[in-house]
C-alpha cells in the first residue's frame, strides 16, 4: 500500500543548491584558484599564460579553412560537399595538426595567432606520438569540447599539454 501524495516527505531544492551549481567550477569548495592556469604554475597573463577560448577557436577555424583550400588545390577531382571531400579535408586537418604541432609546437592557425602547445612536465614540444594522439582526439571533437577549470580540453589533459600564449 502506498502513502497518499500529501504525506510523502519532499526534497526541497533551495536557491543555494542551484546557485552553487550555476556558479561554475570555481564555486566548488577547496579550489584555490584565482585565474586559469594558476594550479598549473602558469602566469595569469602574457607569454606562457593559458590561451583564451576565442583565440583557440579562431585558430581552429583558420586550420580548417586552410585544409579546405589544400583539398581544393591538391584534389580538384573531388567535388566539394561530398563525403569524399569531407574525409579528405579531415585527413588533411589531422596531418596538418600533427605535423605542425610536432615540428613547430603549434598548428598553422595557432602559430598565426601567437599560441603554442607545450608539455606541462617542462619537456618543451609535445613530440610526434603525443601530437598525433592529441590531433586524433581533436578530430573526434568530444574530447576537445569538454574542458576543466584551466580551459584544458580532455585532449590536452590526456596528453599532459596546454595551449599557451607566446
Amino acid at each position: 500500500m502506498t502513502e497518499p501524495d500529501d504525506e510523502r516527505p519532499r526534497a526541497r531544492l533551495t536557491r543555494e543548491d542551484l546557485g552553487s551549481w550555476l556558479s561554475g567550477p570555481g564555486a566548488v569548495i577547496g579550489t584555490d584558484q584565482d585565474y586559469r592556469g594558476q594550479r598549473l604554475g602558469l602566469p595569469e597573463s602574457g607569454p606562457g599564460s593559458v590561451a583564451g577560448f576565442g583565440r583557440r577557436l579562431v585558430a581552429l577555424v583558420i586550420d580548417w579553412l586552410a585544409c579546405l583550400l589544400l583539398v581544393r588545390l591538391f584534389l580538384p577531382h573531388i567535388d566539394y560537399g561530398t563525403p569524399g571531400s569531407s574525409l579528405a579535408t579531415l585527413g588533411f586537418f589531422l596531418a596538418e595538426l600533427t605535423l605542425f604541432t610536432w615540428l613547430v609546437g603549434a598548428s598553422f592557425g595557432q602559430r598565426l595567432l601567437g599560441l603554442a602547445v607545450v608539455r606541462l612536465d617542462g619537456g618543451g614540444g609535445p613530440g610526434l606520438l603525443r601530437a598525433l594522439l592529441r590531433s586524433l582526439q581533436i578530430c573526434l571533437v568530444v574530447p576537445a569540447v569538454i574542458w576543466d577549470r584551466d580551459s584544458r580540453g580532455l585532449h590536452d589533459r590526456s596528453m599532459g599539454t596546454v595551449v599557451v600564449r607566446r
